[in-house]
């Protein structure tokens, strides 16, 4: 934003020239509602709000005590009228030294709700409270809204429709409209209806003055919530519509808003296509990633359920094959040597630690655990003997507990060969008989 001309001129961000002073005189609206329609307030109009009881509990609506509440009220009309005139604070007595300006209202209904043939306020000429936009403050552009009703007008939906009819013009832009961009409220903590209604129409809370005010009933200090709206964010038609109120084309503004709402509309359409398909993309996304954790989890699965049937084959095929430490020993013995130091150990270890028992290979016998100058067995099993030697009969306990020896031989298993050594010379020496 660019500093100010001589004329207090701004530049605003959207390109547009925004008078930052107000005029000198104000033409004031009339403005129609549906429940009530609002007339510029005069002075006479005073006495009618005292006769409304207009300032009953106002500790309790706006935190003011009675007479204070008369007071401003009767300055804000004063204020209101004098600009409507065109007339300065020295003349009108009620100038204001900031060159704040309000804009006053006389709420004014036709309701017949007793059904008498008469309006409700017609005591007070149809008057039954009046609206405000004060301190309207035209370098910043804000200005603060209030409506004050008479006692027995309360609660019953006056406010909600008179105050977005108030606030389209507030924020229409110049010459429809006083061109504002913040519109405020300051509201008692305890004034929870109140809250509630500026809520409905769009106003956010933004700040709390601590303190600010004294709650006489409950004999303390309260606080007192700040609440605003901001043009841009405000949308009348749409307020009107959440108080089920119907926009009237007439009313000063309207035809801006009504513009804007339809600008809004279809921004909105285009953003929720916009969060749609990115919310489309999202779901994708997350099909995509679900379904790669599903395949890796499948694969994990498999390779660990792969994995477990081999060991399982592995140790059943160990389990259907007894001895399997005792074939390994038999080929180990296979393919070593006849003087193999190894292979006697796996032979003695297999025949039970008994040294003379025999291991039955294919075509031949031989002692289990042979030494030096030992009997060789021949192809057949039979040893050879000398003629004349007696053979002692084999025990029954001599037998082999090797699994594959031949039951047969048994009988030949426990020789004494000790004793044939040296007779006839049968001994394999070198490959002589």
């Amino acid at each position: 934003m660019s500093g100010a001309d001589a004329r207090g001129v701004l530049q605003e961000p959207e390109g547009r020239q925004v008078e930052r002073e107000l005029p000198s005189r104000i033409d004031i609206p009339y403005i129609n509602g549906e429940m009530v329609h609002l007339r510029p307030a005069t002075i006479a109009d005073l006495t009618r709000m005292d006769e409304l009881q207009a300032f009953y509990n106002s500790t309790g609506i706006t935190g003011k005590g009675p007479e204070a509440e008369r007071a401003v009220v009767n300055a804000w009309v004063r204020r209101s009228v004098a600009w409507s005139k065109g007339q300065t604070p020295r003349e009108s007595g009620v100038g204001d030294p900031e060159s704040r300006r309000t804009v006053a209202w006389a709420m004014i209904t036709e309701a017949d709700h007793d059904k008498d043939g008469a309006t409700d306020a017609s005591a007070t000429d149809g008057v039954i409270g009046m609206i405000f936009l004060i301190d309207v403050d035209g370098w910043s552009r804000s200005a603060r809204i209030q409506v004050v009703l008479g006692r027995d007008y309360r609660g019953r939906g006056y406010s909600r429709d008179a105050m977005p009819r108030v606030m389209t013009y507030g924020y229409a832009a110049r010459p429809a409209g006083l061109g504002l961009h913040r519109i405020w409220v300051a509201v008692p903590e305890k004034n929870t209806r109140s809250i509630s209604v500026y809520q409905s129409l769009g106003f956010m809370v933004s700040g709390t003055s601590r303190d600010a005010l004294w709650d006489e009933q409950g004999g303390k200090y309260q606080d007192q919530i700040v609440m605003d709206a901001l043009v841009d964010e405000y949308d009348p038609i749409r307020s009107l519509d959440a108080f089920g109120m119907h926009v009237i084309e007439g009313n000063p503004g309207v035809a801006e808003a009504l513009v804007n709402h339809r600008r809004a509309l279809e921004s909105g359409e285009v953003a929720d296509l916009a969060v749609e398909e990115a919310v489309a993309q999202s779901e994708e996304e997350r099909r995509k990633a679900r379904r790669a954790q599903l395949a890796g989890a499948k694969a994990r699965a498999r390779a660990k359920a792969e994995a477990g049937a081999e060991a399982e084959a592995e140790a059943d095929a160990q389990a259907r094959v007894p001895g399997q430490d005792q074939l390994q020993a038999q080929e180990s013995t296979q393919t070593s040597g006849s003087g193999d130091d190894g292979a006697a150990g796996v032979e003695a270890e297999l025949s039970g630690g008994d040294p003379q028992a025999t291991v039955q290979e294919p075509g031949r016998e031989r002692s289990a655990a042979p030494e030096e100058g030992g009997q060789e067995t021949t192809g057949s099993g039979e040893p050879q003997e000398e003629p004349g030697e007696p053979v002692e009969p084999a025990s029954q306990d001599d037998a082999t507990t090797w699994a594959y020896s031949d039951s047969s031989r048994k009988k030949g298993s426990k020789q004494a060969w000790w004793r044939n050594l040296g007779h006839g010379g049968k001994r394999n020496a070198g490959g002589k008989s």
